[in-house]
């Protein structure tokens, strides 16, 4: 189209109406109808481009596969408590810490086998920290602060058998696909991680506070929580109620079973294409050996618990309830898909590259990561962020000859600031609910680390710009 501008009438609806109403799928599904009707301006032309869209999608062979991933993967979780694998871990990990240094230890070294979504790991460290309040003598605060800064900013980071990766390998393809790059999606996400500077601030940040910092609160003040009679830990998440069986294996088993399937399913894809243990991994189809390997897992899971007397009807329920929980991340990821396909079509790409000329290439990336972080924190959604800001920052990047890494790695970063800082995250709202925290007040306690770890992002950024332009 001439009238390029156009295509950022989406954008212009999209994060006003996220802010307001601090919810990214309103905003997202208005600006997608209003770029259908920008493209097909008659009363049902607008309905009948944006199901277009979202048939078109949906029907991807690429799409399909993310979208089986995150449903199976949150299945499996679902399995995974119904049988009582998370409680068992709890109740086996918490009978053997003593002291704080041992509960913060295992904070940390507990992430190698629970990295798979931030969810899941609060279901599984938050119950044992809780339980150990009286051993660990800090504030309950200090304690949530600890065990968000290993999830959200260390799962962003890992490249496999998490609920993030997919849908953050399909954000970086659907980009690349606007601007007509040529180029792994996956390849490009791996070369992004080193630049999620927020991420790895945030975590350096984390171990300071956890083993250098003495703190000057006190521990368990009157507004937080200590365990009673009445306030059970077990009460405090479905997955560790007492009417679940205490099976720890029921965990760890098919998490080594997963990880362990997709390392070797994604070499040996790789292997039949190019020779070396390395290239073989750089080559190889990974959303494919991660859909394999969940899927194997799935099932040896199930017949695993089968044999320990779970019967099917429970394990099927538990699965499809587990399942459904990612469905609000599912229609999230249709609606990003068909947004972008609107601005595409409606020139984005063009008018990003005929109208940020003006702007100073060294400022491109620090900008976009504060003008990200901003938007993530009113809305508390990284994933959100990611889908609204991953177009604009690859065609910021064609435009200015920025590295694509670098952008790519700021784009998350900006959405991970949110989703670890936002009083509206589910981070914040599931760490506060299981270790019954005010929501506000403990959001209040982590910004301010969270905004120096931002504010530490920034710089780097900047510097990194002496070396990218």
């Amino acid at each position: 189209m001439n009238q390029t501008w156009l295509s950022i009438i989406p954008f212009l609806v999209v994060i006003p109406i996220a802010v307001k109403t601090r919810q990214v799928l309103p905003g997202l599904f208005i600006g997608f109808l209003a770029g259908c009707y920008l493209l097909e301006p008659s009363l049902i032309g607008g309905l009948k481009k944006m199901i277009t869209f979202v048939i078109e999608g949906l029907t991807d062979k690429s799409n399909l596969k993310i979208l089986l991933f995150l449903y199976a993967f949150s299945g499996l979780v679902g399995i995974i408590k119904l049988s009582g694998g998370i409680r068992g871990f709890v109740e086996a990990a918490s009978s053997r810490i003593q002291t704080k240094k041992g509960a913060l230890f295992l904070t940390y070294v507990s992430t190698i086998g629970t990295f798979s979504a931030p969810s899941f790991r609060f279901v599984t460290i938050a119950p044992i920290m809780r339980s150990l309040m009286k051993k660990v003598k800090m504030s309950t605060q200090e304690l949530g602060f600890v065990i968000e800064t290993t999830a959200t900013p260390i799962i962003v980071l890992i490249p496999i058998a998490t609920a993030f990766v997919g849908y953050m390998t399909s954000i970086v393809d659907m980009a690349l696909e606007n601007e007509k790059i040529k180029g792994d999606a996956y390849s490009l996400f791996i070369q992004s991680i080193p630049y999620n500077f927020f991420s790895i601030v945030m975590i350096i940040l984390g171990i300071y506070l956890s083993f250098f910092h003495h703190s000057s609160s006190q521990p368990m003040s009157s507004n937080e929580s200590i365990e009673t009679e009445e306030d059970d830990w077990h009460n405090c998440d479905p997955a560790v109620s007492k009417d679940l069986p205490v099976k720890p294996w029921n965990l760890l088993i098919p998490l080594i079973i997963a990880v362990s399937l997709t390392l070797f399913l994604t070499w040996w894809d790789g292997s039949k294409k190019s020779e070396g243990f390395f290239n073989a991994f750089i080559k190889a189809d990974v959303l494919d050996a991660m859909v394999m390997a969940l899927i194997i897992t799935i099932l040896f899971s199930f017949f695993y618990y089968r044999f320990q007397g779970v019967k099917t009807g429970p394990l099927m329920e538990g699965f499809i309830a587990g399942g459904n929980e990612l469905m609000s991340v599912i229609v999230l990821l249709t609606v990003v898909w068909g947004l972008s396909s609107v601005t595409d079509k409606l020139g984005f790409s063009r008018f990003i590259t005929d109208h940020s000329g003006w702007i100073p290439s060294a400022f491109v990336t620090p900008a976009l990561f504060v003008f990200g972080a901003a938007v993530s924190y009113f809305i508390g959604s990284a994933w959100g962020t990611w889908g609204i800001l991953m177009p604009l920052g690859i065609s910021m990047s064609q435009a200015a000859g920025i590295s694509l890494p670098l952008v790519i790695g700021a784009v998350f970063a900006s959405g991970t600031f949110g989703a670890f800082a936002s009083p509206l995250s589910d981070d914040t709202n599931t760490i506060a609910r299981i270790l019954n925290l005010p929501v506000i007040d403990y959001a209040k306690y982590k910004l301010k680390p969270a905004l120096i770890a931002a504010g530490i992002t920034a710089v780097l950024y900047g510097v990194s710009m002496l070396f990218f332009f």
